[in-house]
Parts: structure tokens; C-alpha cells; sequence
């Protein structure tokens, strides 16, 4: 008997070792990518993106923690850390403290890594990037001039072959200057467009941002620049909200539309009150007939 619950006890200790490791083994292994970003070739920031295959799709994780390493993983490299958001991403700007690894080389690396938690395994995402940068320039009779350069033996070296846009910057999103959304650069490094856009609204002065954009691009990321032009209509903003109009707050309507609702008011109740006294009056008579 004793012998039978030694092999039970073994079995059950198995079993629960056995449940453990799948356990385990049953976490998830996140994605991690990068991407970098050169805003008017001085702000300069890393994009996280987390995300994992959950029942046959892709979905964003958020909550998870990241740190983002220039170089190599070791703390004196540290370029920031954080946990993305519900979009599953963290944007991370370049710190003072990382110039002089930054500086050592036209070519850098990125490492970022997350941390393991109960649902997710550690992960690991590198970024390679050649140093670049934009220029926008503008010429006589609203031509638009953009140069991209990288850096090649500590002298900025025009590059071919880079598809870059050029749009007119817009609340709602960037609007192409022309027809072809984008241009490819030759082998001086530069493109040229004609602004087309007439008569569109701009601030108060009538000036417009317009902006050069190098997109996903593998091997040097993402490069935009802006440059302020006065080649729009001026655009006074009026203050109407205590005016009377359609559109403002509750008793500044137009007199003509409160003259319409009160009129209908007030013919609506003078009808029933006119039927309402033309029934006292049947009934009065109903009353005094013989």
C-alpha cells in the first residue's frame, strides 16, 4: 500500500512539473521593430512598435516595457526607456547623454529590448540607420528645391535614387505641391517641383509650411524638413461666437429664425385656444336651445 502512494506521489509531482513547463512554454514571444526619425535635422527620435501573432492575427501589445540602447546593450549606451501605449508604441527622443556615441560614426545601430512579464517572453528588435539629412530650398516662380545627403567619410555626400516627398502642410495632413505625390532624386541628390496650388488659404500673414519627406526608407529612415512660404491667401480668423448665427451658442441664434420658431408658437397655441373656446360656445348653445 505504502509502495502504491510513493508511485502516486512521484506521478503527481511529475504531473505538476509537466503543467509548469507548458505553462511556460505557453507565453507569448513579442515582435519588436524600430524606426528613426529625423524631424528639420535636429529632432531626432526612435519609434517602438510592439505587436504578436494572438490566435492567427497581429494585434499591438500595449504595456510593454522597453529599453532602447545605441550601439551595444550596456547602460552607459542607454538611449531611454519606457512602455508603449495602447497602439502597442513608445516614442523615444535622443537624450544629450548619447552625442558622443552618436558621433563616432556615420553608420549606428539601435537595440531595443523588452522586459518578460506572465504573458510575454523577453524580445529583442534592431535598427540600422546611415546618418542623412534634407535640405528645402525655393526658387523664382514657386519652384521647389529638395537635396538629400548622408554622410560618408565626415562629408555629407548627395544620394540617388531616394524617393522624397514634397507637400504643403495642412491640419488635416500634408497636401502634394503637384500631381506626383513624390519624386526620386539624381544623381546630384536633388528634385524640383512646381508649386500648383493656388489660392489656398494660409495664416494670417498668408504664408504656408512646406515639407520634404523621405518615408521608411531602410536605410535611413524617416527624413523630414519644413520651410515657411508666403505663397498663400491670407486667412483672418473671425471671432463669432456671441454673434448671432447658426452655428452659436444658446440665444445667440438669428433674429429672423427666432422670429419663425415664436411665430409658429405662438399661431400653434392660438389655434388650439380658438377650437378650445369653439367647443364652450357649441356646448353653450347646446344648452340654451329649446
Amino acid at each position: 500500500m505504502k509502495k502504491h502512494k510513493y508511485i502516486f506521489a512521484v506521478l503527481l509531482i511529475l504531473f505538476s512539473i509537466s503543467n509548469t513547463s507548458v505553462a511556460q512554454g505557453s507565453k507569448i514571444d513579442p515582435i519588436v521593430n524600430l524606426a528613426y526619425f529625423n524631424n528639420n535635422n535636429h529632432d531626432q527620435h526612435i519609434l517602438v512598435n510592439t505587436k504578436a501573432k494572438i490566435n492567427d492575427h497581429f494585434q499591438q501589445l500595449a504595456g510593454i516595457k522597453v529599453a532602447v540602447y545605441i550601439t551595444a546593450q550596456d547602460p552607459v549606451n542607454l538611449v531611454g526607456k519606457g512602455e508603449t501605449g495602447e497602439e502597442g508604441e513608445l516614442i523615444i527622443f535622443f537624450p544629450p547623454g548619447i552625442k558622443a556615441e552618436w558621433m563616432k560614426a556615420a553608420k549606428q545601430n539601435f537595440i531595443a529590448v523588452t522586459e518578460p512579464s506572465k504573458e510575454y517572453n523577453a524580445a529583442t528588435g534592431t535598427l540600422d540607420i546611415t546618418k542623412a539629412r534634407i535640405k528645402i530650398d525655393t526658387a523664382e516662380d514657386k519652384k521647389i528645391i529638395a537635396v538629400v545627403e548622408e554622410l560618408k567619410d565626415s562629408v555629407w555626400t548627395p544620394i540617388k535614387n531616394v524617393d522624397v516627398k514634397l507637400a504643403i502642410k495642412r491640419l488635416g495632413g500634408d497636401l502634394s505641391v503637384d500631381e506626383p505625390p513624390q519624386y526620386t532624386t539624381d544623381s546630384s541628390g536633388t528634385i524640383s517641383a512646381d508649386f500648383k496650388r493656388d489660392s489656398l488659404p494660409g495664416d494670417n500673414k498668408g504664408n504656408l509650411v512646406l515639407v520634404a519627406k523621405v518615408e521608411d526608407n531602410d536605410i535611413y529612415g524617416n527624413l523630414s524638413i519644413e520651410k515657411t512660404v508666403p505663397w498663400g491667401n491670407k486667412f483672418t480668423y473671425v471671432y463669432a461666437y456671441d454673434k448671432r448665427t447658426l452655428f452659436a451658442r444658446r440665444g445667440r441664434s438669428p433674429l429672423w429664425l427666432d422670429i419663425m420658431a415664436y411665430s409658429i408658437i405662438i399661431i400653434s397655441w392660438g389655434v388650439l385656444l380658438y377650437l378650445i373656446f369653439q367647443l364652450f360656445k357649441i356646448k353653450r348653445l347646446g344648452k340654451n336651445s329649446p
